[in-house]
């Protein structure tokens, strides 16, 4: 493994894999398909990617990410279900975005941060609410600036 600097003078390692002949195509065929300028940037997007999967399994890693949605807004209740629960992880919910698709679906992207187990548990409730259709959990570990400006205990005494 060799040291080189890259042009934003950081520091980046060589390394020098080898992999089946099958899986060679098959990286290539994304690397095009994704857009990727060279092998690097694409290695290190799907490291990158990985890491944070497996972050994210770990337990209590603090991390930032999206939740998605994809339910029938028509079903009764559904909006206001997924409200409370939202309500009910204050701390974790930043924000939400409702988008209106094609017949009554809607696409509900909401941005939370905190523990990787707490923000699973927020992501399979929600997906188990009657009439969400789909959804997925993405994390990073890169995390927001902080947004709270209190501390548990000083909350409790207001």
């Amino acid at each position: 493994m060799a040291k080189v600097r890259t042009n934003s003078e950081t520091t980046a390692h060589r390394v020098t894999i080898s992999i089946p002949d099958a899986l060679h195509c098959q990286f290539e065929e994304l690397m095009t398909e994704r857009g990727f300028v060279n092998r690097s940037q694409a290695i290190a997007e799907v490291l990158t990617q990985h890491i944070a999967d497996y972050y994210s399994l770990k337990g209590n890693t603090l991390m930032a990410g999206t939740i998605t949605l994809f339910y029938d807004h028509k079903r009764p209740g559904i909006k206001q279900h997924i409200s409370d629960i939202q309500h009910e992880h204050i701390r974790e919910v930043i924000s939400s975005l409702h988008v209106l698709l094609q017949n009554t679906c809607t696409m509900e992207v909401i941005l939370v941060q905190g523990a990787s187990k707490r923000l699973r548990q927020i992501a399979n409730r929600l997906l188990a609410v009657k009439g969400v259709m789909s959804g997925r959990l993405n994390l990073t570990r890169t995390l927001l600036p902080q947004i709270q400006t209190k501390a548990d205990e000083e909350d409790a005494g207001s």
